[in-house]
C-alpha cells in the first residue's frame, strides 16, 4: 500500500480542499500519512494570500523532497495556480496543479513519467464557470464539518491576489450541498460550517438560489444541530438575512463578520464596498435578533496610506461596535496586487506596533465579552481532551469551555454551567 502524505497551508476552504483529496487517495487504496513521516507521494496544499505564504509553500516543497528524494512531490493551491512557473522551477518538485483538476488529483500523480521532470498541470481559472466536485463523507480528528458550498470571488479587493487564483464565483448546486451534509451527518457529525470564498456570493451565479435558500435546506436534514458560517460581508447582513436565520433554531449566534478596518478611508483604499456605519448597522441587526452573539473579525493594520489618526478611528469603532474577537493581520503587501504599488507604504516596525496595539484591545473585548456570559448555562458541542485532562467544547456563540471529568465526552451536546475566563477565548465550566 502507498503512502501518501498532505500539508495544508492556509485557510478552511484549502483545508477542505485537501479532505476531499484525501479521501480520494483513501477510495484508491493508498494509506494516508502525518506529513513528518516517510511517504511515496508528498502534497502540499499551497497559499498565496501573503509573500509568507508563498516563502512557506517553497519550503515545504523542499522539506517534502528532503524527507524521501525518490517520492513524488505535488503543489496544489493558490500559489500553485498564481505562479506554476516559479513552482515548477523549485528544487524536489514533481507536479503542479493549481486550484483546478484537484478531483482528479489521483490519476494525475499515477500517470506521472519519472523521466519528465516537472508536470504542470495548471490551466486558466479567470473563466472558469463550473465549481469543481470535490466533496468529503467524513473528517479525522474533528466533530466540526467544513463544507464548501462556494468557490472563487469576484470583488477584487486591493490587497487581495484570491480572486487569481480562485478564478470568478462558482456555486455548489444546491443538491450536492444536500447530499454532502446528509452524508456527513449520518456519521456522525452535528454541526457544519458553511465555507467557500466568498460564501454571501453563494447562487450569483446559479440564478435559482442564494445563501439563504441552501440554509433552509442544510437546517432540515436530521442529525445536524448546529450551523455555522465562515466569514462573510456586512452586506449580506440585511433585515432579510437576519430575519430568516432567526428562524431557524439551528443557526449558531457566532458570525465572523469582515471588517479590515474601521476607518471608512482606508476602507475606500481597499476597495471594500462598504462602510463603518454600514457595519455597524449589521451589528445592530444581529444583536437585536441573538443578544448573546459573537461578531469576530479581521482587521488588517499598516494598509498602504494608513495614519495613527487612522488607525486609532479604526480601534475605536472596534471598541464602540463591540467585537468579541480581532484576528489582527500587519499588512503585507502581495506581488500582483494594486495596494503592492500605492505610496505611503507602512514600515515594519510601525506595523508590528500597531498589530500588537491592537491584539490587546482584542483580548480585551474577548474577556469582557465572556465574562458577562459567567453563571449562565449553555449547550456545548464537546470535541477533545486536551493534554491536561480538560475536555474541550464550543458554546453556540464560540466560547471555548473547559471541562475537568473522566467521561469520554466526544461529540455530545450537554449543558454547562459557564465559569471563570482563563484567558485564550477560554473558560472553565462544570456539568
Amino acid at each position: 500500500m502507498k503512502k501518501v502524505a498532505f500539508l495544508t497551508l492556509g485557510c478552511k476552504v484549502n483545508l477542505y480542499d485537501t479532505e476531499a483529496m484525501q479521501e480520494l487517495f483513501a477510495q484508491r487504496g493508498y494509506d494516508i500519512v502525518d506529513f513528518d513521516s516517510l511517504a511515496d507521494i508528498y502534497i502540499i496544499n499551497t497559499c498565496t494570500v501573503t509573500n509568507f505564504g508563498d516563502k512557506k509553500s517553497r519550503q515545504m516543497i523542499r522539506r517534502a523532497k528532503r524527507q524521501n528524494p525518490n517520492a513524488i512531490v505535488a503543489a496544489t493551491g493558490c500559489y500553485a495556480q498564481v505562479a506554476p512557473d516559479t513552482v515548477a522551477n523549485i528544487e524536489g518538485i514533481n507536479i503542479v496543479v493549481g486550484t483546478k483538476h484537484r478531483s482528479q488529483i489521483v490519476d494525475i500523480i499515477e500517470d506521472y513519467d519519472d523521466e519528465t521532470k516537472v508536470l504542470n498541470a495548471v490551466t486558466d481559472i479567470r473563466h472558469e464557470t463550473e465549481f469543481e466536485p470535490l466533496m468529503i463523507s467524513k473528517l479525522r480528528d474533528r466533530t466540526r464539518a467544513y463544507v464548501k458550498i462556494q468557490e472563487g470571488c469576484n470583488r477584487y479587493c486591493s490587497y487581495c491576489i484570491i480572486p487569481y487564483a480562485r478564478g470568478p464565483v462558482r456555486s455548489r448546486r444546491p443538491e450536492q450541498v444536500v447530499e454532502e451534509v446528509e452524508r456527513l451527518a449520518k456519521n456522525g457529525f452535528k454541526e457544519v460550517v458553511l465555507t467557500g470564498i466568498h460564501v454571501a456570493s453563494y447562487g450569483l451565479d446559479l440564478k435559482c438560489t442564494n445563501l439563504i435558500d441552501i440554509v433552509k435546506q442544510v437546517n432540515k436534514i436530521d442529525g445536524i444541530e448546529r450551523i455555522r458560517f465562515s466569514s462573510m460581508e456586512p452586506t449580506a447582513v440585511t433585515d432579510e438575512f437576519v430575519s430568516e436565520m432567526k428562524k431557524m433554531p439551528k443557526i449558531c449566534a457566532h458570525f465572523p463578520l469582515s471588517l479590515q478596518s474601521g476607518c471608512d478611508k482606508t476602507l475606500k483604499a481597499m476597495n471594500r464596498r462598504y462602510t463603518a456605519n454600514e457595519y455597524a448597522h449589521a451589528v445592530d441587526r444581529l444583536r437585536a435578533a441573538y443578544p448573546d452573539v459573537a461578531i469576530t473579525t479581521d482587521i488588517i493594520v499598516g494598509f498602504p496610506g494608513e495614519t495613527e489618526e487612522d488607525f486609532v478611528e479604526s480601534i475605536n469603532f472596534a471598541r464602540r461596535v463591540g467585537l468579541s474577537k480581532i484576528h489582527v493581520f500587519p499588512y503585507s503587501p502581495k506581488t500582483g496586487t494594486p495596494a503592492a504599488k500605492m505610496p505611503n507604504q507602512v514600515p515594519p516596525d510601525v506595523k508590528n506596533d500597531r498589530a500588537a496595539r491592537l491584539i490587546a484591545v482584542s483580548d480585551e473585548l474577548n474577556k469582557a465579552f465572556t465574562e458577562k456570559l459567567k453563571g449562565r448555562t449553555m449547550p456545548v458541542l464537546f470535541e477533545i481532551r486536551n493534554k491536561d485532562g480538560y475536555f474541550e467544547g464550543h458554546t453556540e456563540n464560540y466560547i471555548k469551555v473547559l471541562v475537568k471529568t473522566e467521561d469520554d465526552l466526544r461529540n455530545q451536546i450537554l449543558n454547562v454551567k459557564i465559569g471563570e475566563y482563563c484567558g485564550d477565548e477560554t473558560v472553565y465550566g462544570e456539568l
